[in-house]
């Protein structure tokens, strides 16, 4: 009697709520498709009409005005998928070799290295030293690696990554490890990163948000304009199309021929394209307990 009364209390047991999760879908859907609405309306209909989800004239112009120079956008993807890659990868490498010793216990110097992230948190040197920085003691101004290198090292990524490291692995792995005549390296990379992938998607995430969307860089240090990355060379256009549908004196353009909205709707869609689809590689490894049953006693 109490197997079956366990048995029927399975379904209604669970705790689901399909109609807030629905709602919060649309909530963040929406956006995105009334920007892509926008950007496939036609000029016209904008300034008459407003926003619409559903174009009433549909109009491929902004797309058309954005590609004219096809050439230069395909270089500006390339030189961003770049940076993002090697960025990514190098940065999350850096941020858990610094993470790890510092979240072990039997690590001495763990108190003096944690003091030197944290006050990188609280304390900065400026502008001009971090430019002199890039400019004179490492001179790679108006090259690829300026875009990668100032944002190798994270510190608040660095206390996110120790604190899961501490909170995930427990130190009697580590002790075992010792007793079977493992080293630091090869602990860390057999056992501490594959342990690890929440960690390593959650930040590798965080980093490749970074380069991908940075344009601060290149504004400050890259003078060639084949260097330009996709949103620094999108920046640059938005600027232009603003200058210009600010009925500039002295300049003849005919300014309801110029998409200005719907370029700038469709400057959106093309910068989040890439990175809307390489969300969901790193949301699957999103996993709690991945260390459950690593320790038996």
């Amino acid at each position: 009697m109490g197997r079956s009364d366990a048995v029927r209390c399975r379904g209604p047991c669970r705790d689901e709520n399909p109609g807030s999760s629905s709602s919060i879908s649309v909530c963040c859907i929406a956006p995105v498709v009334l920007v892509i609405s926008i950007s496939l309306t036609e000029e016209k209909q904008l300034l008459t009409y407003g926003y619409n989800i559903i174009p009433k004239v549909f109009s491929l112009r902004a797309y058309e005005y954005i590609m004219a120079a096809k050439e230069t956008i395909w270089r500006a993807y390339g030189i961003s998928i770049f940076v993002t890659v090697v960025g990514s990868l190098l940065a999350v490498l850096i941020i858990c070799l610094y993470a790890y010793p510092i979240s072990r216990q039997n690590f001495e110097h763990k108190n003096k290295f944690s003091f030197l992230a944290y006050f990188t948190m609280i304390f900065g040197g400026g502008l001009l030293p971090w430019y002199m920085i890039y400019t004179h003691v490492v001179p790679i101004k108006s090259t690829v690696w300026i875009m990668i290198i100032p944002l190798l090292m994270n510190a608040y990524y660095v206390v996110i990554m120790r604190t899961f490291i501490k909170t995930t692995i427990p130190e009697a792995l580590f002790e075992s490890a010792k007793i079977d005549g493992a080293g630091e390296f090869r602990i860390f990379f057999v056992i501490v990163l594959p342990l690890c992938k929440a960690g390593l998607a959650t930040i590798g995430l965080f980093c490749t948000l970074n380069y991908w969307n940075d344009y601060y860089l290149p504004l400050v240090f890259v003078t060639d304009a084949k260097l330009y990355n996709i949103q620094y060379y999108l920046y640059k256009l938005l600027m232009s199309i603003q200058f210009l549908s600010s009925g500039t004196p002295n300049i003849d353009i005919n300014q309801k021929d110029m998409p200005s909205e719907g370029a700038r709707m469709a400057i959106a869609v093309i910068s989040i394209g890439p990175i809307v689809l390489a969300y969901p590689f790193f949301q699957k490894y999103f996993v709690k307990g991945l260390t459950i049953g690593a320790v038996k006693g």
